[in-house]
């Protein structure tokens, strides 16, 4: 066992004892990681109750060599997930980013740009940024640093470049946009329309030019439909908090 530091986002925390939690987190160092934290539960300790839902913070565990559990021994609290206004819509957001950071991603997998990605969305969303479009930004971003990112420009098939006029075919089971000729045969293809695909696009790209986009609510709603479609069919099931992104439509 050799004890490591690193800076985590808490992601889940289960009930182990009375005075213990499981915890998930994800961070920037090794990925996202699982361990049992002893005596969390109480006021006084090592967590100095550092470890509440999507909170930053420093932490000190001791990584097993086996399947075990890691241990978790001390988190000193950097920041806390707290919303400036009364709207929930922020709130789901941000759970949203912690179920999609702990099903995406395996154990001890490090991604550092999407680790700063959540720790930047969550601050957004703290701070009562627009919270359609910051969401997208994390979305899209996390299936960019992930390798998932769909096929935007090219027909997911033959590679032949899409004319963005219209409405394209996205095959949510080929990975991305398809040509007319490799439509058919193909099951899951959605329509759209190909503005929808150029936000796609904007959101997706590693520059700050997602924040000049404006959108109508139909593309919104079109998009938010594609999008949730797709990681649905990543993860292989519809994730518990799509139930509520009716609610994340301004800021």
């Amino acid at each position: 066992m050799s004890a490591e530091k690193a800076t985590a986002i808490v992601l889940k925390t289960v009930d182990f004892s009375e005075s213990s939690l499981v915890v998930t987190l994800f961070t920037r160092e090794f990925g996202k990681v699982r361990g049992l934290a002893k005596g969390a539960k109480r006021l006084k300790g090592p967590f100095e109750s550092a470890l509440d839902l999507l909170a930053c913070c420093r932490i000190v565990f001791l990584r097993k060599t086996s399947d075990a559990l890691d241990l978790l021994t001390e988190a000193k609290l950097q920041r806390r997930f707290r919303l400036t206004g009364p709207e929930l819509g922020g709130l789901y957001a941000g759970y949203y980013v912690a179920e999609l950071l702990a099903e995406m991603t395996h154990d001890y997998d490090p991604h550092p740009e999407l680790f700063d990605l959540a720790e930047e969305t969550l601050a957004g969303l703290a701070a009562g940024e627009q919270i359609d479009k910051r969401l997208l930004r994390f979305e899209l971003g996390a299936l960019r640093e992930l390798g998932h990112l769909p096929s935007l420009e090219g027909c997911a098939e033959c590679a032949k470049p899409i004319e963005m006029t219209g409405r394209i075919l996205f095959g949510l089971l080929d990975g991305g946009v398809l040509c007319r000729d490799c439509r058919q045969g193909k099951r899951q293809v959605a329509s759209v329309n190909a503005g929808v695909v150029r936000v796609m696009e904007r959101f997706a790209a590693a520059d700050e030019a997602w924040r000049r986009i404006e959108f109508d609510a139909k593309t919104h709603g079109e998009l938010r439909g594609l999008l949730n479609h797709f990681v649905c069919h990543l993860l292989g099931r519809k994730p518990r908090m799509h139930a509520y992104l009716s609610h994340l439509t301004g800021g």
